[in-house]
């Protein structure tokens, strides 16, 4: 048997790494739901200097009963955008059921006093993990333009893929 052409092996490897691509998309959209997993972005430095402005970061629900002192959560604000701070105090009843409503202090780890009031939650969102400077390729890959521009790419690679070859004549 011949060995496969460069064009061929083009198209076998560009097939191959589309495929992980998409295994790994549709991986992240399962443990996403199933472990109650996103992602934040940050926007300010009150987090500075372990979770600079532009960082991004994975974060999983909890109920706010189980938020301890040390731990870094994103708690939600009506009417506000979220905030992301380090949980410094939490008043929960004795013996409260997960769900309940919890009083949890923030303090931002680069904000000289803790935020003004506690807030009331009954779920936090736990940062489990963060990276400097990803929040960029997020919102450049959030872009219309950029996603107009891969929609378009994939398009063609499927059609290149799956496009009819000539097949040779035998004598």
């Amino acid at each position: 048997m011949a060995a496969p052409s460069g064009v061929a092996l083009i198209r076998s490897t560009v097939l191959n790494v589309a495929a992980v691509g998409g295994v790994l998309c549709i991986a992240w959209v399962v443990a996403a739901l199933v472990f109650h997993l996103s992602l934040i972005m940050f926007r300010t430095g009150s987090m500075s200097p372990g979770i600079p402005a532009g960082s991004l970061a994975l974060v999983r629900q909890i109920p706010a009963t189980q938020a301890r002192v040390g731990d870094v959560v994103t708690v939600d604000r009506s009417g506000q955008l979220p905030v992301t701070h380090r949980v410094v105090e939490v008043n929960a009843p004795a013996g409260a059921p997960a769900g309940a409503p919890v009083e949890i202090v923030l303090k931002g780890d680069a904000n000289p006093t803790v935020d003004p009031a506690p807030y009331r939650v009954e779920t936090v969102r736990l940062v489990l993990w963060s990276q400097p400077g990803l929040a960029r390729v997020v919102v450049w890959l959030s872009d219309p333009v950029v996603i107009g521009s891969l929609t378009i790419a994939v398009a063609a690679l499927v059609t290149w893929m799956f496009w009819p070859r000539g097949f040779p004549v035998r004598p």
